[in-house]
């Protein structure tokens, strides 16, 4: 295994010191070292909003520096980062090098959610496709072989403008030293889920983004409210994609209300949907925003979400009311059917969760029959 400390000094040597991406499981141990060497959001360590723009910002650097960034993220994210690495920094283009450091969810022959199973077989002929030198690492790695794969392989690649990729398997980086710390709300996400969908009626129907939002959705459907739970639409994957699906679904199902349960990281990776949506204005829009300022189940660093006015941006984009809750009391005392539509409500909530929050026990494809058989009734 690897000291994440000790590989980011060895990146210093190299005068690789400008940091950025989104952050994974994998890379969970590496980005705390990061934050606690460099903090978030600063000249050398930037959390993007999502890969490309990663990509984007790395151009930027190595333009005003002439010096290698590294841009780390999960191979999931690998989708958003293909144009710019094709059509930016590709050695056809302009080539600008980077080093990529590639969380390797859903590797082959390791069990994995199902959204990461297609991505993982992928990850390494997709990276040689993209024309980028790859290596894998793991438990097994020493810091003396990633500097040999440095030194003879990467380095002559990265002096000739080309980009490289570290693959990571689970547990190839240390535990660090340090940790992050979380925000300072006082309202439990998991207990505004169950809030807001114990208000719900039958002709209320949810689509919730990837992550601990769908989970505990499910797991309290399970438990407490089963009739909810084929109208609940698990989304697994697609970050940034969920509010999109709901919008579509309230367009083509005028008469039910569709609510979107999104978090803060998932509405920042792909902030335009914002626009399509108060552009075409489903007056049976809900548009929850559980913000925790954090990638909180990659590891809690944070996100920008703290520092942005989303109430104010939604309002912008043409949503027909939005306003900002902080605490439970304020969330009892809403009037949502007062609130005309489309319309965001921003929660503001703690970051953390259950050790023992199960998984859904139906596969994608069971929740999708379940939900369109549950839309046409």
């Amino acid at each position: 295994m690897i000291t994440p400390s000790s590989f980011l000094t060895y990146l210093e040597t190299l005068k690789i010191d400008f940091f950025t991406g989104v952050p994974d499981s994998q890379l969970k141990n590496f980005c705390e070292e990061i934050y606690a060497r460099y903090g978030c959001n600063t000249q050398k360590h930037v959390v993007a909003v999502n890969e490309g723009n990663a990509v984007g910002l790395a151009a930027g650097y190595h333009l005003s520096t002439g010096k290698i960034p590294l841009v780390y993220l999960q191979n999931s994210g690998l989708g958003n980062a293909v144009n710019p690495q094709t059509s930016l920094i590709d050695p056809e283009v302009y080539g600008i090098p980077v080093v990529y450091l590639v969380g390797w969810r859903g590797e082959p022959g390791v069990h994995d959610e199902p959204q990461h199973v297609k991505q993982g077989a992928i990850t390494v002929s997709l990276l040689e496709t993209l024309g980028v030198a790859c290596e894998i690492i793991s438990k097994e790695t020493t810091l003396e072989q990633l500097q040999q794969i440095f030194t003879e392989r990467f380095l002559p690649l990265l002096l000739q403008g080309r980009s490289v990729a570290l693959v990571v398997r689970k547990g190839a980086f240390t535990a660090s030293s340090s940790s992050i710390e979380g925000n300072t709300n006082t309202l439990g996400r998991e207990e505004s889920i169950k809030y807001l969908t114990s208000q719900m009626t039958k002709n209320d129907y949810v689509v919730s983004t990837t992550g601990k939002i769908s989970r505990e959705l499910f797991e309290y459907c399970k438990n407490e409210n089963p009739e909810q739970a084929s109208h609940n639409f698990l989304t697994v994957g697609s970050m940034g994609h969920a509010s999109a699906i709901a919008c579509a679904v309230a367009l083509q199902q005028p008469n039910k209300t569709i609510w979107c349960f999104d978090g803060d990281g998932a509405v920042l990776m792909h902030m335009g949907s914002l626009c399509s949506i108060g552009t075409l204005k489903p007056r049976n829009f809900i548009h929850v925003v559980l913000n925790n300022e954090s990638h909180e189940s990659v590891g809690a660093m944070p996100t920008v979400a703290g520092k942005v006015d989303l109430v104010a941006i939604a309002k912008d984009c043409g949503y027909a009311s939005s306003i900002k809750v902080n605490n439970i009391n304020e969330l009892r005392a809403l009037d949502i059917e007062t609130l005309q539509r489309p319309c965001l409500i921003e929660i503001m909530v703690t970051t953390g969760s259950r050790e023992d929050l199960i998984r859904p026990d139906t596969t994608p494809q069971q929740n999708k029959h379940a939900f369109m058989e549950a839309l046409q009734t």
